[in-house]
């Protein structure tokens, strides 16, 4: 009887592992993107990193970061706030060596930097992107940090002015505290940003073929350069996400927060939400081909949560539209200037999707030249209540908003 009987176990285990794969093996709904969450899967989000505790990692901190020039010195101020009271809770700094490109001039190779947009932008240096509004710069400056706000991606222009590379500094350092992933003569890497864990740079690259590339650096080890897909060139940022990380060359790249979504654009792609790419490359016509449109979106600001997206409109007003059917939903939340009608730009969403941060020009005086200081407003994504005066003493026109934890 007992061979019979370990025949008939065999047998009930063999159904029962068909049931379960047919009925058991996800929780997820129907249509829904990604990999199944589990220890071997890769996450597309960020929320897979640990990170340190400080101010600058705590729920509910806003991020900002500033430029700051002297006749000997430039760095970067990064600074964590308490978004209720705008007090200040912890600055760090990041030094800016002399060989790094944080400006284009006459005589010397064009960088593609989004340093070059938080710290070079002038009459005399322009952005070196397409699209200098403020929807467009926020996330590409943020993603010059890690997660953790210790690393900062620079791209090193040498002193022939023609080859670039990829490096990054550390914060709190000093003139010597950076580090140049590759010496390497002929040398084209741009668009140098940080992965979320600062464990490696990724940039874009020309090979000696002509051919472009997405590339990374270890910030550790021999730093060689691992090639990690192809790129369109220089004229599009970098933002790298996920765990292990990979990135998308777009703009106005925005990952939702369960990871599985991007809302992005770029040149000839039609729509704005996108499924989180396998693997590192631009947006392509074939992502275009499941991407959603956001109906009357110029601007995306950010997620409200895993199904809608806050845009700003062709009017300069705000609406939060649907990510999967692309229409709006709710009021339109006008912030505007009542004296002259400027426009206001969005910067950051919370993280609860219930405000989010804008910033009004300075006006203009009669001959168009700007006068006095813009200003920074807290509004609510549903429009309702006033919009609430950011002000603190360190707050400056050149101050850009980049994270609302």
């Amino acid at each position: 009887m007992l061979p019979a009987l370990t025949g008939k176990v065999a047998v009930l285990v063999a159904v029962l592992a068909v049931l379960c794969v047919q009925g058991c093996g996800s929780s997820r709904s129907e249509g829904e993107e990604g990999p199944e969450p589990g220890p071997s899967a890769p996450y597309r989000g960020n929320r897979g990193y640990t990170l340190p505790d400080s101010p600058f990692t705590r729920e509910d901190t806003v991020v900002t970061a500033t430029c700051s020039m002297g006749a000997r010195y430039a760095g970067v101020n990064v600074q964590a706030w308490d978004p209720e009271r705008w007090e200040l809770r912890e600055t760090r700094n990041f030094f800016i060596p002399v060989d790094a490109a944080f400006s284009n001039y006459p005589d010397v190779k064009d960088v593609h930097s989004p340093l070059v947009d938080l710290c070079g932008v002038s009459s005399d240096s322009p952005s070196p992107y397409a699209v200098d509004e403020l929807e467009y710069v926020t996330p590409r400056i943020r993603a010059l940090f890690d997660l953790a706000y210790t690393r900062m991606a620079v791209v090193f222009r040498d002193p022939d002015g023609r080859t670039t590379h990829a490096g990054y500094v550390e914060s709190e350092g000093n003139a010597d505290d950076f580090v140049s992933l590759s010496d390497a003569e002929g040398d084209d890497e741009q668009n140098a940003v940080m992965a979320p864990d600062g464990r490696s740079v990724w940039f874009t690259y020309i090979t000696a073929d002509g051919e472009r590339r997405i590339g990374s650096r270890s910030t550790e080890g021999d730093h060689r350069l691992s090639d990690e897909g192809p790129a369109i060139g220089h004229d599009l940022p970098l933002t790298v996400t996920g765990k292990p990380p990979h990135a998308v060359q777009a703009n106005m790249v925005h990952l939702a927060p369960d990871g599985r979504r991007l809302a992005a654009t770029a040149p000839k792609i039609y729509g704005h939400v996108f499924p989180t790419l396998n693997s590192s490359g631009p947006l392509t016509a074939a992502s275009g081909r499941s991407a959603t449109l956001l109906s009357g979106c110029v601007g995306i600001v950010g997620w409200v949560g895993d199904e809608r997206v806050l845009c700003r409109t062709p009017s300069g007003t705000f609406r939060t539209v649907n990510a999967r059917g692309g229409r709006a939903e709710g009021a339109a939340v006008a912030v505007a200037r009542e004296d002259d009608g400027m426009v206001a730009e969005g910067m950051v969403v919370s993280a609860d999707g219930e405000k989010f941060i804008t910033s009004v020009p300075p006006p203009n005086d009669r001959s168009g030249q700007l006068v006095g200081l813009g200003d920074f407003r807290v509004v609510s994504t549903s429009g309702e209540g006033a919009a609430i005066p950011v002000s603190a003493e360190s707050l400056t026109n050149d101050t850009l908003f980049l994270e609302w934890r």
